[in-house]
């Protein structure tokens, strides 16, 4: 009887496995896909428009930039919490 629910436990084990293993595989896969897409957009742009690139990754460093300082003033602030992570 325990040996029969091992085995059951056993086979959803490795299922589960197999299906995180391919969930991995295919999100690492559209990874690689959405790379090749915004690198063939930035190559385009750059010979449509030269310095489209450089111009691009300024504004989205600004951009973050932005974003991180209005995170961080936005943050409720925990007195539980240590300094470093308030």
């Amino acid at each position: 009887m325990i040996q029969e629910e091992n085995r059951q436990t056993t086979k959803k084990r490795s299922a589960i496995l197999e299906q995180l293993k391919t969930l991995k595989r295919e999100d690492e896969t559209l990874y690689n896909i959405l790379a090749v897409d915004v690198w063939a957009l930035a190559k385009t742009m750059d010979e449509f428009q030269p310095g489209f690139w450089a111009a691009f990754m300024k504004n989205r460093e600004k951009a973050l930039k932005r974003f991180i300082a209005e995170v961080i003033k936005n943050k409720p602030t925990d007195p539980k919490r240590p300094p470093f992570l308030r």
